[in-house]
């Protein structure tokens, strides 16, 4: 039986390039698509003359807006024009002359290489009618407004801003840029129409159902018509968590030219027109006793959203729970910018609301002179108060408890600037991390044959944290079967529908229709062992239930006498069946959601230098815990908290776009000016786990660990710098000209 950890299952496949990418799909006569960007941010187009581009070599086609074929599902109702919406819409490509923000997509070329495309691009000449654009969340501060939705209305627990009557109190401002997803593989696509309402995508999107049920109510075919393919993805961070308008391009190019079209975003468009994590601007107020329990809490969030349509994410969510205190308030406001509409970034609104939050407290505690984990710990919450109910597991205290120990925190200084090695000041911070633990449905089909070789079937896809291998681990545990006798096929819309991957809830939802498949696998198997003429039979055991039944090395064991045994090729051919098949749907939140709080949570510490005379920060070592259930592969659990923990060195030291406000413009959509942590960056990094099952989650007592790897990071860094500057750093990126 594989209890001992074990390797990533599709590591050889992408290590040696044959996991096959959206845009690597072999598919015959394709033409190649690239898309031209708008060079305004607000207004209309005037002409847009497309003849020289039409006439270059190698092009077969030029969509723009003028000679477009209609999207059934952006039209209006005939019937009744005046029913459709002019704003909180998705940006329909290619429907009228308006511009919504630079680089939007205004014209498709498409031709027989991608060298010919993206010279005929530079063929085509706009001209627009501008108006006033917006894009300096700052400026528009003034005109915030409270986002539509019941979720979305003020918050108030006890007395509102309780903490300006506190005996202590504080209250600052904290600053958050615009981020984008950064991931290694491109936005792609290749659509083909195979009849006039039949339809094959082979594309990145973290959920192939979410994708088909999106291009169904587009284009107006049933789902069962289009067949969506996504195995593989080259890490996304929540940028493929939606259908966006180069994928809808790539259809209406197909269906022009009655050719597959294959379209990859540049890199320059990928920061311009797939979302990114929102500008946040948040104030945080926090007011304790002289002991330092906190009496009141205000946490206010004001982010950006496209001028076309409304996103939001919960901010201030994490300050209403993680916390005791009687007294809560938070706001959430959004303003509208010329951008693309913001999309969901790995740890999304947790990530941002951590930073405003995680650092106010690290003020609290430096006002109180108190050790900042001290005053966590007096402000515990022993149950959930914004649900009055208790949590399914927390084990935070833990977590503590283990960081301060592996990070070396005995070595801080209270006072700022207190450790010194040569010309560098030395400083310790850390950040906790929560995010919801989640449970949606998922439906798997299994299929065990003669030979004890198990099929694993689920339309889920995998982009990057190791779905398969968590699929293939947890029926390895249970039917006591070898890694390699097992087979998981995943990632399209053939298959048993499975969830979208995001909100650390794959191994929850998927995992436990495995668990499920494999539980109805071992009564069936029971049933047969107690039947006459069966091993067990022969030695006299004639009721046989599973939980008597042990599962390894390709054996079914007798628990009771382990030498009694069967293999699993004896046992089908004994009751003369080629194989066994079981397929499983759970639904989501299953019997204790009510009952219980589920949340992942998670300590990052950080041990960091600063460079008295340059300001230059040099991270020395990180320690992450966290508080996931049971982990059901450590080596890929801890990987998935590494990853998380670089992108948070990205958010609180280097990730920030820079806008032109004159034109409304990104002026850093490369890699050369928009940095990212590459390898130099990345210190000594430590992962632990408290590894204690929640009884309650589900069957395998795991809960979510993608997001928490990240939330909370970034303000464990900034803390750090406070510590060993003492200069307190309110806006991120943390560079070198807010230090200096």
């Amino acid at each position: 039986m594989e209890k001992d950890p074990i390797d990533r299952v599709d590591a050889r496949a992408k290590v040696t390039g044959t996991a096959t990418y959206a845009a690597e799909h072999k598919t015959a006569n394709v033409a190649y698509g690239y898309l031209v960007g708008s060079t305004i941010s607000s207004g209309a187009i005037k002409t847009i003359d497309t003849k020289a581009a039409e006439r270059a070599p190698g092009i077969v086609a030029v969509i723009t807006y003028l000679n477009s074929p209609k999207v059934p599902g952006h039209e209006a109702e005939p019937s009744d024009p005046s029913k459709e919406p002019t704003e909180n819409r998705p940006l329909k490509i290619f429907y009228d002359n308006k511009i919504a923000y630079y680089d939007q997509p205004v014209a498709l070329i498409l031709g027989d290489t991608l060298e010919k495309v993206r010279h005929a691009a530079t063929l085509v000449k706009a001209t627009y009618e501008k108006s006033e654009h917006h894009t300096d969340i700052e400026a528009a501060i003034p005109k915030a407004k409270m986002a539509k939705g019941p979720d979305m209305k003020d918050y108030t627990r006890g007395e509102e801003d309780a903490y300006k009557k506190a005996e202590v109190s504080i209250e600052a401002q904290y600053e958050q840029p615009i981020e984008v997803h950064s991931p290694m593989e491109l936005g792609s696509i290749i659509a083909r129409w195979d009849a006039d309402d039949k339809l094959t995508l082979y594309t990145k999107t973290q959920g192939v159902q979410d994708t088909q049920q999106s291009v169904s109510d587009m284009f107006k075919l049933k789902k069962e018509n289009i067949t969506v393919h996504a195995e593989y993805i080259g890490g996304s961070f929540g940028m493929a968590l939606r259908t966006w308008p180069y994928e809808v391009a790539a259809i209406i190019g197909a269906k022009k030219i009655g050719r597959p079209v294959k379209i990859v975003l540049p890199r320059e468009q990928m920061f311009t027109n797939v979302g990114s994590r929102p500008s946040a601007v948040q104030k945080v107020g926090i007011g304790t006793t002289k002991e330092g329990k906190i009496t009141g809490l205000t946490h206010e969030a004001i982010a950006h959203t496209s001028t076309y349509e409304e996103f939001t994410e919960g901010i201030v969510n994490i300050s209403k729970m993680l916390y005791a205190t009687p007294n809560m308030t938070g706001r959430y406001k959004l303003v509208k910018l010329n951008t693309c509409t913001p999309i969901w970034m790995r740890g999304p609104g947790e990530a941002t609301g951590s930073f405003a939050l995680e650092c106010a407290m690290d003020e609290m505690a430096y006002k109180l002179k108190m050790d900042p984990i001290e005053l966590r710990r007096l402000n515990h919450a022993d149950t959930d108060p914004e649900r009055n109910l208790p949590w399914s597991t927390k084990y935070l205290k833990d977590c503590y408890d283990i960081g301060m120990e592996k990070i070396g925190w005995k070595n801080r200084s209270m006072e700022p600037r207190g450790v010194r090695e040569g010309d560098w000041y030395v400083g310790y911070g850390m950040g906790t991390g929560v995010f919801g633990s989640f449970r949606w449905g998922a439906s798997v089909k299994g299929v065990i044959d003669s030979n004890g070789k198990l099929l694993l079937q689920c339309s889920v896809n995998d982009m990057g944290p190791g779905t398969a291998t968590m699929m293939t681990k947890i029926a390895s545990d249970m039917m006591g079967l070898p890694v390699k006798q097992i087979k998981v096929e995943m990632g399209s819309t053939g298959l048993p529908p499975g969830p979208t991957q995001g909100g650390s809830a794959t191994t929850a939802n998927v995992g436990t229709a495995i668990h499920e498949v494999c539980t109805e696998m071992k009564v069936k198997i029971a049933e047969m062992l107690g039947k006459e003429g069966s091993v067990f039979h022969t030695q006299s055991i004639h009721n046989v239930r599973a939980e008597d039944l042990m599962f390894a090395d390709g054996y079914i064991i007798y628990s009771k006498d382990p030498k009694i045994r069967v293999s699993y090729s004896d046992l089908f051919r004994q009751n003369s069946l080629p194989q066994m098949e079981v397929t499983k749907e759970t639904k989501g939140g299953g019997p204790n959601q009510d009952k219980y709080s589920m949340y992942s949570f998670s300590v990052h510490f950080v041990k960091l230098s600063v460079h008295a005379n340059t300001g230059m920060v040099k991270i020395n070592k990180v320690v992450s815990c966290g508080d996931a259930g049971t982990i059901i592969n450590l080596p890929t659990a801890a990987s998935q908290m590494i990853g998380g923990a670089v992108g948070g060195i990205g958010m609180a030291l280097m990730e920030e776009i820079v806008i032109d406000q004159r034109y409304g413009k990104f002026i850093n959509n490369n890699f050369a000016d928009y940095h990212v942590p590459v390898n130099a960056d990345i210190p000594e990094m430590e992962v632990y786990f408290v590894n204690k099952k929640d009884p309650y989650t589900n069957p395998m007592g795991s809960k979510g660990l993608g997001e928490i790897a990240l939330v909370g990071m970034a303000p464990a860094i900034a803390n750090a710098i406070f510590n060993a500057t003492g200069k307190r750093i309110r806006s991120l990126p943390i560079t070198l000209d807010k230090l200096i």
